[in-house]
């Protein structure tokens, strides 16, 4: 940000010593009262100085710049509320343009945390995964045990229709059976099959 040079014109500003620079005080008074010349004379003398103390604590150039045009809108806002007896006024200034820098800070961090916090809930886990493939292979195990149990003509059929993807009237045709037969050996199979993962769940 590129600080306006000062005014020189202004010496109804100026404090009563030569070279001492304007009375913030007395600019801040003003301001309070709507006098935008004294405002901008306010922003000449000190803007410099508060983008200084925001970019040190924002650390990020582009949102130094945009807090500190917060900062000035802020102080033009509240400038009715300072009191000389508390304090200087370039320290009441300084400490919100600190408070409005930490405040971005803080702004920042949370919405990291937040995008964080999606992308962590949205992402694949990995031992789902894993969990996924131990349970596929807990089912194949009980398959294969539950085929053990079947007779041998069921387990063929069972194995041709659904392992080997023919319809009925291929398995009838590969173990040379009617269609009824075969129909008959894959449902009782199918019928033993279910009863015996059944079991062992």
């Amino acid at each position: 940000m590129d600080p306006v040079p000062g005014n020189p014109a202004g010496a109804s500003h100026q404090g009563a010593l030569a070279g001492a620079g304007p009375d913030l005080g007395a600019l801040l008074r003003s301001a309070a009262r709507g006098d935008t010349a004294a405002f901008a004379e306010l922003y000449d003398a000190t803007s410099s100085r508060l983008h200084g103390l925001v970019l040190r604590v924002v650390r990020d150039p582009a949102q130094s710049e945009e807090v500190t045009q917060e900062v000035f809108l802020e102080i033009w806002r509240q400038s009715a509320r300072f009191d000389p007896a508390r304090g200087s006024a370039l320290s009441w200034m300084m400490t919100i343009g600190h408070r409005k820098a930490v405040d971005r800070v803080r702004s920042a961090e949370a919405a990291t945390r937040r995008d964080v916090a999606y992308e962590q809930s949205h992402q694949s886990i990995e031992h789902d995964v894993t969990a996924e493939a131990a349970h596929a292979s807990l089912e194949a195990r009980r398959v294969r045990q539950a085929l053990g149990n079947l007779t041998d003509v069921q387990r063929e059929a069972i194995e041709l229709a659904y392992f080997g993807g023919y319809t009925h009237t291929e398995v009838a045709a590969l173990l040379d059976l009617p269609v009824g037969t075969a129909k008959t050996r894959i449902r009782d199979g199918l019928i033993r099959l279910r009863d015996s993962i059944g079991v062992e769940r």
